[in-house]
């Protein structure tokens, strides 16, 4: 048994921790627990605790179901919302198969797979990510709890509270937030959580969703990062910011480039932005997705600001990805910020193929394209054709079929999580594409 299980088994006998939920994702990045009483948990961090794969969503065919969720010690935190008397903690767990060895369609897993293949090229993947949400009355409807806009500050806003009680949530649990305001809808919330490994970080954002929907509950009120709730309003995005560091030192730093890039930032961009199409099926993974960034395409409805065009730039936030403004002395903090992942995605997976398509870029030397300089919704197709912009999937079926072709995403999930994640997002885009809308009724009914 190592220090760090030792402390945990000692910190819940001193703060009389009654139950430990295990937790982990399932393939589409839901939650998942099983709770354990504190006289077990010596027991699971030797053994494991056993439970049938085939009843989670991804993990396991039925006769290869038994699978082990192994407790990460270096996860544990208490939930600050429950008694502190026999109170609840959590941990993080890996799953592993009955012989102990990882298993492969765990998406903590695939992570991991990745951040090791970055570690033997000397790097550390560093995730700042921007969380968006909106607040409504219930979980039945769309009624916004105020008509405030970006930055707004109104006497009224109760959000504020709202805002200040889950920050002290997150931070009681470890979890740094670097700021948080209204955003531009009505009832819309932007809390930004300091920067983190990629593992860390995707832990940090499954627990950042649940203590935020705690603290709604809380409230009387509810929470949700479905991508675009409200149609003519801004959608929610998970803007991220990315960086790879060697050692202390910035990878992504070179004080003489003009935007201050080095050659393995503007390489890792090159692949982030070739293989952006082929990806998006996992950062966008929801048929609603697509609401959120196809808002411009047609019709005067606000973008949000939400990339459609395969470009980037410096100050142009139409870009797929945006090069934040450079502060002098503070060479640590050059990065890229990838805008089209949205708070719904599964976290693991979607930086885990962020990362491969950039150390894609990395390793075969990829060219970073011309900086689009112009708002690309304003460009005219003839216009992007010849700036070499393509466009990203418009629709969860097209980016199933850019999904389905590409080796990298077949190749950063692993056979069995490729096949059942397009299984089961096929279903649900088959769904809806046999789904009679109010749209289509308003429109068609009494003209045709």
């Amino acid at each position: 048994m190592d220090k760090q299980q030792e402390y945990v088994l000692r910190t819940v006998e001193e703060r009389d921790v009654r139950f430990i939920r295990l937790w982990f994702t399932d393939v589409l990045g839901l939650l998942k627990s099983v709770a354990i009483t504190a006289s077990e948990l010596e027991n699971a961090f030797e053994e494991g605790i056993g439970f049938d794969g085939s009843a989670i969503d991804g993990f396991a065919r039925v006769q290869e179901a038994d699978m082990l969720a192994v407790p990460d010690a270096s996860t544990f935190q208490i939930l600050p919302w429950r008694p502190e008397s026999q109170g609840v903690a959590r941990m993080f767990c890996d799953i592993v198969t009955p012989d102990g060895q990882p298993f492969a369609a765990d998406p903590r897993q695939v992570l991991k797979r990745q951040l090791e293949r970055a570690q033997d090229m000397g790097f550390t993947f560093y995730i700042h990510p921007e969380m968006e949400f909106f607040l409504f009355e219930d979980s039945k409807s769309t009624v916004p709890l105020d008509n405030g806009s970006y930055f707004d500050m109104t006497p009224l806003d109760v959000q504020q509270d709202f805002r200040r009680q889950a920050i002290n949530m997150l931070e009681r649990m470890g979890i740094s937030v670097e700021y948080s305001h209204h955003e531009v809808a009505p009832s819309q919330h932007e809390i930004d959580l300091r920067y983190a490994d990629a593992l860390t970080m995707a832990d940090n954002i499954m627990t950042f969703r649940l203590v935020v929907k705690e603290t709604a509950l809380h409230r009387g009120v509810y929470a949700t990062f479905m991508p675009k709730p409200m149609e003519g309003q801004w959608g929610n995005a998970m803007h991220l910011h990315l960086s790879l560091f060697e050692g202390d030192t910035n990878a992504f730093h070179d004080a003489s480039d003009r935007y201050h890039l080095s050659p393995t930032a503007k390489k890792f961009t090159a692949g982030l932005l070739r293989h952006a199409r082929e990806i998006t099926a996992v950062t966008n993974q929801w048929v609603n997705s697509y609401k959120r960034l196809t808002a411009r395409l047609h019709g005067p409805l606000p973008s949000g600001e939400a990339p459609v065009y395969i470009s980037w730039g410096h100050s142009n936030r139409s870009a797929l990805i945006r090069v934040p403004l450079y502060k002098p002395r503070k060479g640590a903090s050059s990065r890229i910020e990838y805008r089209s992942p949205d708070p719904a995605c599964n976290p693991y997976l979607a930086f885990a193929l962020i990362l491969a398509a950039g150390l894609k870029g990395i390793e075969e030397n990829y060219e970073m394209p011309e900086e689009s300089e112009d708002n690309t919704f304003e460009l005219s197709p003839v216009e992007r054709a010849a700036s070499g912009i393509d466009r990203l999937p418009s629709s969860l079926g097209e980016a199933l079929k850019a999904m389905e072709e590409s080796e990298l995403v077949a190749e950063t999930l692993g056979e069995h999580l490729f096949s059942y994640f397009l299984a089961n997002k096929r279903q649900e885009w088959d769904e809806y594409a046999a789904h009679v809308t109010q749209f289509e009724v308003d429109r068609y009914l009494q003209l045709l």
